[in-house]
C-alpha cells in the first residue's frame, strides 16, 4: 500500500492492495455494496467508503488485517457478534487468514443505513 498517494477512486485503492488481501477486500465491497446498493462509493480519509445521506462505513488493508470502520454505534449493537475480533470505539479489525465474516458485514452495514436514514429525517424536521 502506498500511503503517500492519494486516491481519487476505490478501484484505484484496490490496485495499490497486496495481492494476499485482494479477495477478501473484494468480498468485502461487494457485501457493503449488497446490503447499500443505494450507496455511493467514494474515498473519504483516503480510504474506501460507502456513503448515502453521510458515510455508512470504511474500510482499509492493513499489514494483518481488513480495519471496517462502520463508527461506534454498530461496535455497542453488534457487541456479542463482535466478541471474536479484535474491536475499538470505531473499527473492527477482521484478520486477513480467516474467513471474512460477510453475514455479520451486511447486518452492521443495513444497521447504519437505518441509523443514517433516522439521523437525516430527524436534520429535516429541525
Amino acid at each position: 500500500m502506498d500511503a503517500a498517494k492519494k486516491f481519487k477512486t476505490v478501484d484505484e485503492y484496490m490496485a495499490t492492495v497486496p495481492e494476499n488481501v485482494k479477495p477478501a477486500l473484494e468480498q468485502l465491497r461487494k457485501a457493503i455494496r449488497q446490503a447499500a446498493p443505494k450507496a455511493e462509493e467514494v474515498i473519504s480519509y483516503n480510504m474506501p467508503a460507502y456513503k448515502q445521506n453521510s458515510v455508512l462505513v470504511y474500510f482499509a488493508a492493513a499489514k494483518e488485517h481488513i480495519g471496517f470502520y462502520p463508527t461506534s454505534s454498530p461496535i455497542v449493537a453488534f457487541k456479542d457478534e463482535l466478541a471474536a475480533y479484535k474491536t475499538s470505539k470505531g473499527a473492527i479489525q477482521f484478520p486477513i487468514e480467516k474467513r471474512m465474516p460477510l453475514k455479520l458485514v451486511k447486518d452492521i452495514v443495513k444497521y447504519r443505513i437505518a441509523e443514517d436514514a433516522a439521523k437525516a429525517e430527524a436534520k429535516k424536521k429541525k
